[in-house]
């Protein structure tokens, strides 16, 4: 199934397998060894369903969660609600045109998604992905800081960076970005959701890299860019 076919109507079974992801928790413990949370103002680019931003929400001082696909947020906005949260707000926008004021936000974070400005780029990639980058640094407050999480292999112990991506790649460390990874590894209830939902999103040729010893997990590799302006 086409990516955007998924974010354009599979919301719930999407939000089913993210939930499933990094169930070691690698993921807040990273972000918090790059910024300090507590008390940030942060816009989330490419939201999705709310998987960063549930996470973000009762440690920063305000959220403000962009993705171009309300479908997608209509899942974020309820797991939101449920949490009680005040302190957030959820809105249709891409990441070139941001509905935000200059020079409000502490930190800015993309998460599996800023990827799409060079992938899907109707034009020169290097420009759109450039003119993402300048709107970032725009809502930006001084001392403020970019974080990018992106894939670097679902199915693999160690870092396998797809080679479609390897320019884009080459493109944030050029920009100076900082970067490191980690393991994001999926933990599923048992072998059929297991099965279900990593063929759902990545295809059946996934399928023999689940570990079934125990509780069924699919590992996988995440990288994390990061710059401070």
């Amino acid at each position: 199934m086409e990516l955007k076919e998924i974010y354009a109507s599979r919301a719930q079974d999407y939000e089913r397998l993210v939930a499933r992801e990094d169930f070691e928790g690698n993921i807040l413990k990273a972000l918090q060894d790059i910024r300090a949370l507590a008390e940030l103002d942060v816009v989330e680019l490419g939201a999705g369903t709310g998987r960063l931003t549930c996470l973000l929400a009762p440690l920063v001082r305000s959220i403000r969660a962009f993705d171009a696909s309300d479908h997608m947020l209509a899942v974020a906005r309820e797991k939101l609600a449920a949490g009680n949260w005040r302190n957030w707000q959820a809105e249709v926008a891409v990441h070139a045109a941001l509905p935000v004021a200059d020079a409000t936000a502490d930190l800015v974070i993309a998460g599996w998604s800023l990827v799409y400005s060079a992938i899907w780029a109707a034009g020169d990639w290097q420009t759109e992905l450039g003119q993402t980058l300048a709107e970032i640094k725009r809502v930006l407050r001084p001392g403020g800081t970019i974080i990018v999480l992106e894939t670097m292999g679902t199915g693999s112990e160690s870092p396998q960076p797809p080679a479609d991506l390897r320019d884009y790649f080459g493109f944030l460390k050029q920009r100076g970005f900082q970067t490191r990874w980690i393991r994001t590894d999926y933990q599923f209830k048992d072998l059929a959701e297991a099965h279900q939902l990593a063929e759902f999103f990545f295809g059946a040729a996934m399928l023999p890299n689940i570990v079934v010893a125990g509780a069924p997990k699919l590992p996988e590799c995440t990288g994390i860019w990061w710059l401070t302006v």
